[in-house]
């Protein structure tokens, strides 16, 4: 009777509704050869570099010029959705590349487009350059719609060999109060940030601006780019988004956070993101999203160059990705951001497919799960490891014991008994769409007290 009673202990009292999951998102169809050369049907397919924006027309991506398997044509690639999981292809922005940004950097497509509106007018940031050089410059077009026709601007920033930083990878962005800024810079000398004039959308002042990240390139890899900078005003605090290390191989997602727009940025640790003293300087950043797969299904590897849409009260990222299998195809992908009690973002394990934050119910955590941490030395994808949630609250996964509790809304928090790589993980549930075993279930995302994030995934009851 005494054992009866302590199996149902956590289905006792809970009166939670079951959580509403989200319906079966448009399949991938990734590496389908048939359509390389019909733009109007890659959707989600070759989108590099994406930058998002909001407007009453619907959301908007544009993104680097990139096409596998076949010849690209440089202009801006645009796409548009309603809800953020069903991708249309609009239109290359542009006829080419612009007259002024060719005869600079000699491009031969046009690189991490971003665009914000000012007033009535849009205003695209394009960046022009090739591969490995610093010869390179963040040029200017102007609209009054979102799909165009656009007007040359000329050029907003240039650099060459001579120079530190490079000149690509604009994310244009307000603070605050309202004044505009741009954050840009690549690999070579960092991140910069410099303030722009509201009237002409260019620098308002000489010089390139304020470092606020960087990485030492002479003791490793040291890449760090695609910045982007968001502003939470429920924490009072701006978000610097980065990319670190190799395009192709193990690029991943860091984030820090900063009181004031040009910085300083620190992690959840303290370390300053310009800081290139530090070792090893891969503990720098919190890194939300990196290389991973789950047991089943398509692993996916080099997330990054992120945006990030804020819509309401909801965030979310929005990123490439390559699929494991071939890595010459890049995808888009869109995340729900979560928020931490003490003002961190944490991305689902699992793509959008327009799910919403809920209370959960206890009786639907005990089970078997799967458990993904995204350790920064890693280079590549992490692999889940099984996790079992038992009636009772004890917990294990691989060698680890602990217990888990719950908060009776949102919160699970795991607690192991002896690991290195710390010993408490509060994690927030959400309903999803399992994109690698194409059926609903619930995951979890959140931080241990290390500030490494963990992402679990429910397999069974």
């Amino acid at each position: 009777m005494v054992m009866l009673l302590m199996l149902g202990l956590s289905g006792c009292g809970d009166n939670t509704p079951d959580p509403v999951y989200p319906q079966a998102p448009p399949p991938d169809h990734l590496y389908d050869q048939s359509v390389i050369n019909d733009e109007h049907r890659w959707t989600i397919n070759n989108a590099h570099d994406p930058a998002i924006i909001k407007t009453d027309q619907g959301y908007y991506v544009y993104s680097t010029d990139v096409k596998t398997g076949g010849e690209l044509r440089p202009g801006v690639m645009v796409r548009k959705s309603n809800d953020l999981i069903h991708w249309n292809w609009v239109q290359y922005a542009l006829p080419g590349i612009p007259k002024e940004a060719g005869a600079w950097s000699s491009a031969t497509n046009l690189w991490a487009p971003d665009v914000i509106k000012m007033g009535d007018t849009y205003r695209m940031y394009y960046s022009a350059s090739t591969f490995g050089s610093r010869r390179s410059a963040i040029g200017l077009q102007t609209s009054q719609s979102p799909e165009g026709p656009w007007k040359d601007e000329g050029l907003v920033v240039t650099t060459d060999e001579h120079d530190k930083l490079n000149a690509i990878d604009a994310n244009p962005v307000l603070d605050a109060e309202g004044n505009p800024w741009m954050v840009y810079g690549s690999f070579f000398g960092g991140i910069y940030i410099t303030r722009l004039d509201p009237w002409t959308g260019k620098l308002q002042e000489p010089g390139y601006g304020t470092n606020i990240a960087a990485r030492d390139r002479a003791t490793e890899d040291g890449a760090v780019e695609g910045p982007y900078i968001v502003y939470n005003p429920a924490f009072r605090k701006y978000y610097l988004f980065v990319s670190y290390d190799s395009l192709f191989e193990d690029y991943n997602v860091r984030v820090a956070r900063s009181d004031s727009i040009t910085g300083p940025y620190v992690d959840i640790n303290g370390h300053d993101m310009a800081d290139t003293s530090y070792l090893p300087q891969y503990e720098i950043g919190n890194k939300v999203l990196g290389g991973y797969r789950f047991s089943e299904g398509e692993g996916w590897v080099a997330p990054g160059h992120n945006s990030v849409l804020k819509d309401g009260e909801d965030y979310y990222m929005v990123h490439h990705a390559r699929g494991e299998t071939d890595k010459s195809w890049p995808y888009l992908h869109v995340r729900k951001i979560l928020w931490t009690a003490d003002g961190w973002p944490v991305v689902s394990p699992e793509r959008y497919a327009g799910e919403k934050e809920q209370d959960i119910p206890q009786r639907l955590l005990s089970g078997s799960w799967e458990r993904i941490v995204m350790k920064q030395e890693v280079d590549g994808q992490v692999e889940a490891a099984p996790l079992r949630l038992e009636d009772g609250g004890r917990a294990t996964s691989g060698t680890l014991k602990g217990q888990w509790t719950f908060d009776g809304k949102r919160t699970l928090t795991l607690n192991w008994s002896d690991t290195s790589e710390g010993t408490r993980e509060q994690l927030l549930l959400l309903p999803s769409w399992d994109w690698e075993l194409g059926r609903q279930t619930l995951v979890f995302t959140g931080m241990n007290n290390k500030g490494i994030s963990i992402w679990g995934k429910r397999i069974s009851n």
